[in-house]
């Protein structure tokens, strides 16, 4: 929501798995400000060929939601996910009309399951968008564990994060495991 793959951890992330030999896509999806599922989904497209047993796919708060729908129409599994700071379902805050497109039908749980591999959540304990909760809620849903950075607010720039380490150990040793 409003995000580039410039911000954030995001350059970071992907610059630390570049130097292991990785190949780490981040693209950039239109109208940010106002998102729209179908047209994410339409700029991914290029990339669901790398959707293969060998892939990890990371979403960060709008991105989450957007990997779950992927997930969903994925036609094989993934090695893991690590949905950040995750949006999904409605969060009950004023950005839930902006996120309908990727929030409002229901998800195919069984499906995402399915396709996910390891699944992984974080969330910031006192983020401000999405309760704690909610969270939990969607761990249950993915069959995860949480992991709770404290005092880790949305796990953004703003909340310090620019960097993101434990996020970097988790996802080697996926790739390693």
């Amino acid at each position: 929501m409003g995000g580039s793959p410039e911000e954030n951890w995001f350059p970071w992330l992907k610059e630390k798995l570049e130097e292991q030999g990785h190949r780490v896509i981040a693209p950039q999806f239109p109208h940010a400000d106002n998102p729209e599922l179908q047209e994410w989904l339409e700029a991914f497209e290029p990339h669901t060929d790398l959707l293969k047993e060998d892939a990890i796919l990371i979403g960060h708060s709008l991105g989450g939601a957007f990997a779950l729908r992927i997930l969903e129409r994925a036609t094989q599994p993934i090695r893991a996910t690590f949905l950040v700071a995750s949006v999904w379902g409605v969060m009950e805050n004023e950005f839930d009309p902006l996120m309908a497109s990727f929030t409002a039908a229901p998800y195919d749980w069984p499906k995402i399951r399915e396709n996910g591999g390891a699944m992984h959540v974080f969330h910031g304990e006192n983020d401000p968008y999405i309760a704690l909760d909610k969270s939990q809620e969607l761990t249950k849903n993915v069959k995860a564990d949480v992991t709770l950075i404290p005092d880790g607010k949305h796990l953004n720039a703003t909340a310090g994060f620019v960097e993101f380490s434990k996020l970097l150990d988790a996802v080697k040793s996926c790739l390693i495991g």
